[in-house]
């Protein structure tokens, strides 16, 4: 009978360890112990400290403003923000300019045009990365990544955010229910190589 009691304290390991996890989402609405004490599940209860939590961290570990900014300014594209300009200042200047403005465009001439371009392409090029930051200070004005997660995760429903989390999380779970188990049984054989020896 005895050395039954590893298993019996696997199971009590795991158990507990089950129960643990559930308590993390469970109960969703506050339920109250002997009228003394009110119990609810970890998440919900700190929903809004949550969201608040994971605003912050993917504002600022994750999706920086500074990271966005570098992105932006790599020379890649920078290139590729030139090479659109240019490509819609020759579709001006040899299309949409000459069928608008037709004695002016047989005026100005290709070499006006051309010089007009390189004008407007160092222009460009000079100023592309003072647009983007200018850019990008108007989008941390107007749109604050920290706020829009914590909105977002503060607007779930307690059913929504355990799905989420437990989709994340669901093998670390398991695991920290399994290693109750494991030490339960351990513990039980120490419970009983003492009760032998």
């Amino acid at each position: 009978m005895i050395y039954t009691l590893p298993f019996i304290a696997a199971l009590v390991g795991w158990f507990t360890n089950y129960i643990a996890v559930k308590m993390l989402f469970h109960p969703k609405e506050p339920v109250n112990i002997l009228g003394v004490y009110k119990l609810q599940g970890i998440f919900p209860k700190n929903q809004q400290k949550v969201a608040e939590n994971i605003g912050r961290m993917v504002a600022e570990e994750l999706l920086s403003s500074e990271d966005l900014r570098e992105k932006l300014n790599n020379p890649e594209n920078i290139l590729s923000i030139k090479e659109l300009v240019e490509a819609k200042i020759d579709y001006y200047l040899n299309v949409t300019f000459p069928k608008n403005y037709p004695i002016t465009a047989a005026i100005v001439g290709d070499k006006r045009k051309i010089k007009l371009k390189e004008a407007v392409m160092t222009e460009v090029h000079e100023s592309v990365p003072s647009m983007i930051d200018s850019y990008m200070a108007n989008i941390e004005e107007k749109f604050n990544v920290e706020h829009i997660i914590q909105e977002k995760v503060n607007n779930l429903s307690p059913e929504r955010l355990e799905d989420l989390i437990m989709k994340l999380l669901n093998k670390e779970f398991k695991f920290i229910e399994y290693i109750g188990a494991v030490i339960g049984f351990i513990i039980g054989w120490v419970q009983v190589l003492l009760v032998v020896l």
